[in-house]
């Protein structure tokens, strides 16, 4: 009866340690499974907040799995313009038809050509101060060839200097400076080289003309 009695409690006290040592192996691999499924959540919490942080008020982005994707609206497309836009100063100058140039060159030539650089660029500054002015035409054409009461506004035109002359390389440049803005008139609308002019002419200079200055051989007025 003993021996019986002592095999059963061993067999119980067997699988009663058999028992214990699973619990224990099932908990440790519990544990594992929940440490493993921690440790795996701030990475997906942090890829959620990079998603956020990468959002910009004027970009849009896109999730697909893992990976941050840039969508199309995040590109800006300007207009782009194949025509790069003419220096300010060359604009100005092309604003006058070449024949309209040329007429002014002819003027200065015939009416400056015996003074220094600036008193070229002074009749030029002239004629382009009268086609600014609404008082006068509104081309250098019209400004030189303007008759008032039958008598021209430039002598050159009506002794034909004007056409008989040879424009000179300073010429072109003191007219090419004028274009360009380059104005030392001090809003000048006339002139007059008084000892080469008629004194009845000078004299209505004289009482219907606020002078400026002289420069060379020619007075200015406005």
């Amino acid at each position: 009866m003993y021996p019986k009695t002592m095999r059963a409690l061993v067999i119980i006290y067997f699988f009663t340690f058999a028992a214990f040592l699973f619990l224990i192996v099932l908990g440790k691999g519990s544990k594992q499974a929940e440490e493993k499924t921690v440790a795996n959540q701030p990475k997906e919490i942090r890829i959620k907040e990079t998603a956020a942080s990468c959002r910009h008020e004027d970009k849009t982005y896109a999730k697909a799995g893992e990976i941050m994707i840039q969508t199309t609206n995040e590109i800006n497309l300007e207009p782009v313009n194949e025509t790069a836009p003419l220096d300010d100063d060359l604009t100005q100058v092309l604003a006058y038809p070449e024949a309209e140039v040329s007429v002014l060159e002819r003027i200065v030539e015939a009416e400056a050509g015996g003074e220094d650089a600036d008193g070229k660029l002074l009749v030029a500054n002239v004629v382009l101060n009268r086609v600014r002015d609404e008082a006068f035409p509104d081309t250098i054409s019209e400004v030189v060839f303007q008759r008032t009461g039958g008598v021209t506004q430039f002598s050159p035109v009506a002794n034909g200097r004007f056409e008989a002359v040879t424009i000179s390389e300073e010429s072109k440049e003191a007219v090419e400076r004028a274009l360009l803005g380059e104005d030392i008139s001090d809003g000048a609308l006339y002139f007059v080289a008084r000892k080469h002019a008629d004194q009845s002419k000078v004299r209505w200079f004289d009482e219907n003309l606020t002078p400026l200055f002289q420069h060379g051989g020619h007075e200015f007025f406005k």
